[in-house]
């Protein structure tokens, strides 16, 4: 699958480069000319309201794949102004900035699933996609939300993710190759490979799996979660300096990683089971993203989809220094 896209969108000028990166990538997945054009018109919609709107504006396009269905994802991110009123800013002919007022009821009607946050005043979270093929949605399907960057002047993400569905049983692999750069890269990439091998085992199987794996690598810190949607459990193990975090009703429980790095030295590979209910929330994150966040600013951001949570995370906490990459997990019963 093709390399997710960030682009920067302050002025007139980028929203043609938004429109055409989103094409050429639609293009690359697979969708025809009609699912181009509208996955373009979105893209175009977004990233003009952050050339209109907002501060800081970012757009977000990411290939989705596997367990998340195929299809094409885009998340608008900006640092405000936010919407008072969300539910008026939806109506066709409403707008604030002298135009006609039709881009975000045109970005419900075109997309094949949308959210959207606002807050006025960290600013808005918009998420779009378009399916080639949706995923296969029902009781304890996770649905996912990922943001992941290289550190600013890379041209490579040191960190990577990975998720697989082996019947009831959804697993989740977060990764951060040591350092930056292509050698954290091709020791997150080694990761993943090793996970998908080994999707069959248990979290802590599988990261000595990759411990051995990586012992000529650079190593890595990395963390694996098995969900198990019927029994609504989750067991957990980690080595390194990924952090992960069960939220539920406004309360948050942290996930033991054990000291080490993986391919050097870890010396424990402990499992741990908690109960993950359905309304429950699952947070992994490297060490990209700074550990003094909170979500007291954000009222109702957990009802939205994961995706919206991870980008609102990743736009306002992100430490600069650093690659970055922010999962949410939840059950979800029906489509986005």
């Amino acid at each position: 699958m093709p390399d997710p896209v960030i682009l920067r969108v302050i002025e007139p000028s980028q929203v043609g480069e938004a429109r055409r990166a989103t094409h050429r990538l639609a293009q690359q997945i697979g969708f025809d000319p009609t699912g181009c054009g509208r996955a373009d018109l979105v893209a175009t919609e977004a990233a003009s309201n952050l050339v209109k709107h907002a501060r800081e504006g970012l757009l977000l396009l990411r290939p989705l794949t596997g367990a998340e269905g195929d299809g094409l994802e885009i998340l608008a991110l900006d640092k405000g102004p936010g919407m008072a009123d969300v539910g008026r800013c939806l109506r066709d002919g409403f707008s604030t900035a002298g135009s006609p007022g039709t881009g975000l009821g045109a970005i419900a009607r075109l997309a094949g699933g949308w959210d959207i946050y606002s807050n006025p005043t960290a600013g808005t979270a918009l998420l779009a996609r378009f399916w080639l093929r949706p995923p296969s949605w029902g009781k304890g399907v996770l649905q996912l939300g990922v943001v992941s960057a290289p550190m600013k002047g890379e041209v490579v993400c040191g960190d990577a993710w990975a998720s697989e569905r082996d019947g009831e049983r959804s697993l989740l692999l977060m990764v951060d190759g040591l350092g930056h750069g292509p050698e954290a890269a091709q020791a997150a990439q080694t990761a993943v490979r090793v996970f998908q091998d080994n999707v069959r085992h248990s979290p802590a199987a599988i990261l000595q799996a990759i411990h051995r794996a990586l012992l000529s690598t650079r190593g890595a810190a990395a963390s694996v979660a098995e969900v198990d949607t019927a029994g609504e459990c989750l067991r957990y193990a980690g080595v390194g300096n990924i952090a992960g975090l069960v939220i539920q009703n406004g309360a948050s429980r942290s996930l033991v990683s054990h000291n080490g790095t993986l391919g050097h030295v870890a010396r424990s590979f402990q499992e741990f089971t908690l109960a993950f209910p359905a309304s429950a929330t699952l947070l992994l994150y490297s060490d990209g993203l700074t550990s003094r966040w909170g979500l007291e600013a954000y009222p109702g951001l957990l009802t939205h989809a994961p995706a919206l949570l991870a980008g609102v995370l990743y736009r306002d906490f992100q430490r600069g220094r650093d690659d970055v990459t922010v999962l949410a997990a939840r059950a979800m019963e029906g489509a986005l």
